[in-house]
């Protein structure tokens, strides 16, 4: 698998289920059945499954005339001249033609639009539907949803090996239904929000993704004067660089093993911050691929100074550290808040994956 990563400013058939679609409706219908005394083996056969968003993808897949096909769906390990396109990444991007094949466009009818709505909307936890919708209209200049977004389907929705992919400025975000082994949310995504313009001030007023560098900033302030130290690092790498070091790579920072109780408990709430946007099933695969690397204690937590030429990354000399990460084995999360907030995302649960990524 290569990562890439690259930095700019109808159908009534029942869909095939997943792995993970699997075991999140066996789970939840054993959980019913108990609860209200039945025997979960007893359950009806005939019952319905809840839509997710990979069956969701199947249904959409299967409307596609031959002709939009033609236009995006590709292969699994499809190429173009951005590497493979699937897993390719970047803070402001289009994976297909924008301008004949916007999601909101007369390309799809409208009912395909509905379904790509419901499949976008199913990747996010509801409490967060809102605020989603907030950052993409903030960073099209108001444009209704689908305008400024497009999507790609790889490989054959059912068929055990499928990505759905959705980009657009500040946007990547992926449905895989565990296609991809070993990596969570189907490959690396990002997110990010330009709440009051391209330079925000300070305290990023209205970015609904800042009270996450809110959560970790409290944690620095509980820091001891030599964890300080460890945790401040003179110069932030670039911000695509999210490729796995491993577990003998060097990464800068403060050790999260190193914490005390209270501190690590702070440490799992700033985790629960960031993964807290995404559906539930992506957050418990995102902590169990963490937890085989060793989980938070094999992290280190960085905050830092200056940018490569020298520009200060605490925006307004106010101690409320812009730009941070939390880096392990095969874990990355890259949080920059200068000038507006860019968040890199690259989790998996094997260091050794070949990764190539291209800033």
């Amino acid at each position: 698998m290569k990562l890439n990563t690259s930095c700019s400013d109808g159908s009534d058939q029942r869909p095939a289920l997943s792995r993970r679609e699997f075991g999140q409706i066996v789970g939840a219908a054993a959980v019913a059945a108990t609860l209200h005394g039945a025997n979960p083996a007893r359950l009806p056969a005939q019952a319905k499954p809840a839509a997710t968003s990979e069956s969701l993808v199947k249904q959409l897949y299967d409307s596609l005339t031959p002709g939009q096909k033609e236009e995006v769906c590709f292969a699994w390990d499809y190429q173009d001249d951005r590497g493979l396109l699937r897993t390719h990444v970047s803070n402001n991007w289009n994976i297909t033609d924008l301008s004949k094949l916007s999601v909101a466009g007369d390309f799809y009818t409208k009912d395909q639009q509905a379904l790509i709505r419901q499949i976008f909307t199913g990747l996010y936890n509801p409490e967060w539907h809102d605020r989603i919708f907030k950052q993409l209209k903030d960073d099209t200049d108001g444009a209704p949803f689908g305008k400024e977004q497009s999507i790609a389907i790889f490989g054959k929705p059912g068929s055990g090996q499928f990505e759905f992919v959705m980009t657009g400025r500040h946007l990547t975000i992926r449905c895989d239904g565990d296609s991809t082994d070993h990596v969570a949310f189907g490959g690396p995504i990002f997110y990010g929000h330009a709440a009051a313009g391209f330079n925000e001030p300070v305290g990023h007023p209205g970015n609904v993704f800042w009270p996450q560098a809110q959560q970790a900033n409290k944690l620095y302030q509980m820091l001891s004067g030599k964890q300080r130290e460890q945790a401040l690092v003179a110069v932030a790498p670039q911000e695509s660089k999210v490729e796995f070091k491993g577990k003998t790579g060097a990464i800068a920072g403060l050790p999260i093993s190193e914490l005390s109780a209270d501190q690590k408990d702070h440490a799992k709430g700033v985790l629960k911050a960031l993964l807290d946007p995404y559906r539930e099933a992506d957050r418990t695969e995102a902590v169990k691929m963490l937890d085989a690397q060793g989980g938070l204690d094999a992290c280190r937590l960085a905050f830092y100074r200056k940018a490569a030429d020298g520009t200060s990354l605490d925006l307004g000399d106010d101690g409320e550290w812009d730009v941070w990460r939390i880096e392990g084995p095969s874990f990355v999360w890259h949080f920059r808040g200068v000038p507006h907030v860019h968040v890199w995302v690259n989790v998996a649960d094997d260091a050794s994956l070949k990764l190539n990524a291209k800033g």
